[in-house]
């Protein structure tokens, strides 16, 4: 807790505490468990939502902040932590994660069945997936993204986005195995798809043709790499 109030203003730690002293919050894990309960139960106000990226991301930001903070205490500082703290630490850092996978179900839940945007992100690592969500919207382009090869496909056969970004590495399908069943569906065949990876250039470069897909953009990403991209958007 000292690890993360050295980084947050005065300000922000005094607002802190008047709302734990006003709302009777003792801990932040007891925090994110209320607020996640109350999203989880109030799927009415969810459906009024028109923008189901922008509504992952004020849901998951704050969570995947705490995620981070949390981690890299425990990478760097945790040899310097009373055991009792450090178990605390974990406790965060492990009921983060399980809060945010139960929140990637309950949102691929509440989908609406057809819905309109122009990218389609296939990625598992939720943070890279709000990066890129931010990305376009700044650039007036809508988005959605989704965490398996499985769901990808199953999105595809509620809409088809003007082009698809694609991991190569996902925890159930190959990327190049999911590009492959895109490019012999007759409907999608059409959609652009560029993979996201950080495999050596070398090795995707010699999978882009049997594959089919249109390119590559290499993690980390330098976004000038990704304005050739608008050519298939505007």
């Amino acid at each position: 807790m000292k690890r993360i109030g050295i980084l947050v203003s005065e300000e922000t730690k005094t607002n802190w505490q008047t709302f734990v002293d006003d709302n009777e919050f003792t801990t932040i894990s007891m925090l994110i468990r209320k607020a996640v309960n109350f999203y989880i139960g109030s799927k009415s106000r969810i459906s009024l939502i028109d923008n189901i990226s922008k509504f992952t991301h004020d849901l998951k930001e704050p969570l995947t902040s705490i995620k981070g903070f949390s981690q890299l205490i425990l990478e760097n500082e945790a040899e310097k932590l009373d055991p009792n703290m450090l178990l605390r630490i974990k406790e965060i850092y492990s009921k983060s994660i399980f809060l945010e996978n139960k929140i990637n179900d309950i949102i691929g839940e509440i989908e609406p069945e057809t819905m309109s945007y122009d990218v389609l992100i296939i990625e598992d690592d939720t943070s890279t997936i709000m990066v890129l969500t931010d990305y376009f919207d700044i650039k007036g382009f809508s988005s959605i993204g989704v965490t398996t090869g499985k769901k990808g496909l199953e999105e595809l056969n509620r809409s088809a986005p003007s082009i698809i970004l694609l991991d190569i590495i996902l925890p159930d399908i190959s990327g190049y195995e999911i590009c492959k069943q895109i490019k012999l569906n007759d409907k999608l065949k059409g959609i652009p798809i560029f993979y996201i990876t950080a495999i050596p250039e070398s090795e995707v470069s010699k999978r882009i043709e049997d594959t089919g897909a249109e390119g590559y953009l290499r993690k980390p990403f330098n976004f000038t790499d990704f304005n050739h991209l608008f050519e298939y958007l505007n």
